[in-house]
């Protein structure tokens, strides 16, 4: 089984980690774990005005404070994994990595927001949930 874990750092994605560590440790062979964070770009004005170096440094920074609590939590249970981190819209970075790494799920954290602030603010889950083909269960 392949596995396609999606966290942002926050305390949805530990509880994601959490059920992952847990299923991975459950399933009679271990399965393929991908931690992937998926980094918003930056403004292509800020990005140039930083610089290319900067820039990468700046996304290398937030994935690294993304996938931290993560990483620990499977460390901590035992299960192997691997790293994934992009740049780009987190939804349509994460439905891609999902059907081109031909996964078989993906779990996800959901902050648990209100149907307006959703709307208002969008909702990584929700697009995903939306846009992917393959099989998405969301943690809260």
């Amino acid at each position: 089984m392949k596995i396609l874990l999606a966290v942002d750092g926050s305390k949805a994605a530990q509880a994601a980690t959490k059920l992952a560590a847990q299923m991975a440790k459950a399933l009679a062979a271990p399965p393929t774990l991908v931690l992937m964070h998926s980094d918003a770009p930056l403004m292509r004005r800020v990005a140039a005005e930083l610089g290319l170096d900067a820039t990468r440094k700046y996304h290398e920074g937030n994935s690294n404070l993304a996938l931290k609590p993560s990483r620990a939590v499977l460390k901590r249970a035992g299960v192997a994994f691997e790293e994934k981190t992009t740049v780009g819209d987190p939804a349509e970075s994460i439905t891609k990595a999902a059907k081109a790494g031909k996964f078989d799920l993906v779990i996800m954290g959901s902050h648990g927001r209100t149907a307006l602030s959703s709307v208002l603010l969008g909702s990584v889950a929700n697009k995903v949930l939306s846009q992917s083909t393959v099989p998405v269960l969301v943690v809260r």
